[in-house]
């Protein structure tokens, strides 16, 4: 009877595995994501099922994004605004057709009169961030992909509670993955002083509950909708003071006035709707920056999206680049789509650069990026490595027409599997600030031969080769 009952397992695993595979195929946003899970699961059906309820989805489920199928209220507010930035000329009329692409996109449309202030590395983002709390007058919201309790970390929360004793509303959201060993006393004590906090809550909903594979990398700092901060900078120490290992840490945020405030401000809306279920009561009030004329449009993206919005944003200002398409990101395992336009562009002579960090904070993700020096150096992508601590910078520069500041990576997490958050700016003396800035990273950087790859050890290129096999959940 045992030996029936073994048998009946094995068979049920087998055929669950079979069912699974088929959904797998089905499903899977990427053909190499449909193979891999397809074999696994249909040939090691008991350890591929559990990986499978954990990071085979390839959609968020329930999340209601306000600028397609939200609920009356928020998209009453949508509307009011978008009607509102017509009537006050606040929107960009005539797109080029790159522009009016990405717009469509995302359902947002490009506003001018906006101003921007290139933040480069943590002392001075973080002074510019707690600057903007202390001036709020109604209101501020936060959310991070990482807040840790340190010396940084306590500081923030100081400056919250402290405004939230003068009457200030204070929303705080943070991921519960990327921030798991924040205490549970830290945010305790904001909302004993009255901050309004939680989680981003992945899991919450019958179908989400062993979805860890999708976080929210959003960092967004909002004040009264007239001021807002995003780029790469969480919340620790090592974004201000340098990592004890890695180095001084490099990195690029913004400070953001203008009408572009309350698109950020929606993007935090959509976040906090998710986790809440509840609409914060914020202003929403359209107000030109004072002397700023930019152009601008923010590019949220994430897997509730109904297209795969991030690597549509970067596949365009790629296939875009006439001269060149510089990118800086702490991880390179780009996809065949990315990789293709990549490859592209440096055959047309466009001067493609791929700025990356010398030391890794995630080992597979170092290893992987190896992997693609064969298919990238030999056509002429420039491939560099930051020497001067540790690069986590999300930024790219196309030609001398746009530039981009974000938290999306070039891997495919964050193409499909993370909430991100990227603004494009269009003004030309912006572009001019990130080209210096770029420059002077690259200065301190050096450039990357196939040698590195090709003459290691074996065991060396055979652990890259492993590592890019997990690519699609890297």
């Amino acid at each position: 009877m045992g030996i029936y009952v073994v048998a009946i397992v094995i068979t049920l695993v087998e055929i669950l595995g079979i069912v699974t595979a088929i959904h797998a195929v089905m499903n899977t946003r990427t053909s190499q994501g449909a193979i891999a899970w397809g074999i696994s699961l249909v040939t090691f059906p008991w350890l591929a099922l559990p990986l499978y309820a954990i990071f085979g989805r390839s959609k968020f489920k329930g999340y209601a994004t306000i600028r397609h199928i939200g609920d009356e209220k928020t998209r009453h507010v949508f509307e009011m605004c978008r009607k509102e930035a017509v009537e006050k000329n606040l929107i960009v009329k005539e797109l080029s057709g790159s522009e009016g692409a990405l717009s469509k996109l995302v359902d947002l449309p490009m506003t001018r009169f906006n101003k921007s202030r290139l933040l480069i590395d943590g002392e001075e983002t973080f002074q510019y961030i707690f600057d903007g709390i202390a001036s709020a007058k109604e209101y501020i919201l936060v959310e991070y992909f990482i807040i840790k309790d340190d010396k940084l970390g306590r500081e923030l929360k100081t400056r919250l509670i402290s405004k939230a004793r003068e009457n200030v509303k204070v929303y705080f959201l943070y991921d519960e993955i990327g921030s798991h060993k924040l205490p549970s006393n830290y945010t305790q004590e904001m909302k004993d002083a009255g901050i309004i906090t939680s989680a981003f809550h992945t899991t919450q909903g019958k179908t989400n509950q062993f979805q860890l594979n999708f976080r929210n990398h959003r960092k967004i700092v909002v004040v009264d909708g007239k001021i807002a901060y995003v780029g790469g900078h969480n919340v620790g120490d090592e974004y201000v003071a340098g990592h004890p290992k890695l180095g001084p840490w490099r990195d690029t945020h913004v400070e953001l006035t203008g009408p572009v405030v309350l698109e950020i401000q929606f993007c935090f809306v959509q976040d906090w709707y998710w986790a809440t279920s509840s609409i914060p009561e914020l202003s929403w009030r359209l107000t030109k920056s004072e002397g700023g004329l930019e152009e601008s449009i923010i590019i949220p993206s994430g897997p509730a999206d109904p297209f795969d919005t991030c690597v549509l944003m970067f596949t365009q200002a790629i296939n875009s680049a006439r001269d060149r398409i510089w990118i800086a990101s702490p991880y390179f395992v780009p996809d065949s789509q990315i990789l293709g336009a990549l490859k592209l562009a440096a055959l047309r002579g466009v001067d493609v650069r791929i700025l990356l960090p010398e030391k890794p904070d995630h080992r597979v993700v170092y290893l992987a990026s190896f992997s693609f020096y064969r298919n990238t150096i030999p056509v002429g992508i420039q491939l560099f490595r930051y020497t001067a601590g540790f690069m986590h910078q999300k930024v790219f520069l196309v030609d001398s027409t746009c530039a981009a500041v974000g938290t999306a990576n070039l891997d495919n997490r964050s193409f499909r599997l993370n909430f991100e958050l990227t603004l494009l700016n269009f003004d030309r003396a912006f572009i001019d600030k990130v080209d210096a800035m770029l420059q002077n990273d690259f200065a301190r950087s050096r450039k990357v031969a196939l040698e590195e790859y090709t003459q290691r050890p074996f065991h060396f290129q055979l652990a890259v080769r492993f590592a890019s096999l997990l690519s699609p959940i890297l």
